[in-house]
């Protein structure tokens, strides 16, 4: 068994070649192997977000704080609060962050096939991140 201390790992900033706007990733869990899980708190500043992705074996993210967006290629964000928990199927290209005016942070669990847990393409574009959310 492994207990890690709270606050015993640095923030990660978020790779500019994944993610728009300020970004940190505080890791929850990291796979150990047979496991494939890993997990992260992840905060936006207001409208930072991922690039466009998909993710091998799906996605769950939980809001903890703040208010988001989440969106399906072809599809409107759809906003997104505290309390809610999002399912993103395998293979589903999608994005998620911050809502325009306000932080935002969630949980993001995903298992990783190959060592790998999510394919990451092109950047949402401003327009596309402007578009109205629900």
């Amino acid at each position: 068994m492994d207990i890690i201390p709270a606050g015993s790992q640095a923030s990660v900033p978020g790779n500019p070649d994944y993610f728009t706007g300020q970004v940190y990733l505080d890791p929850i869990v990291s796979s150990h192997p047979p496991s494939q899980v890993n997990a992260a708190r992840v905060t936006f500043a207001p409208g930072a977000r991922t690039a466009w992705h998909t993710h091998p074996l799906g996605q769950t993210l939980h809001v903890l704080t703040g208010e988001g967006r989440v969106c399906v290629k072809g599809e409107a964000p759809r906003v997104i609060r505290p309390g809610d928990t999002v399912w993103i199927p395998p293979g589903e290209v999608h994005w998620h962050g911050a809502g325009p005016d306000t932080m935002m942070t969630h949980i993001a669990v995903q298992e990783a096939v190959d060592g790998s847990a999510a394919d990451w393409l092109e950047p949402v574009s401003d327009a596309d991140y402007a578009t109205s959310a629900d």
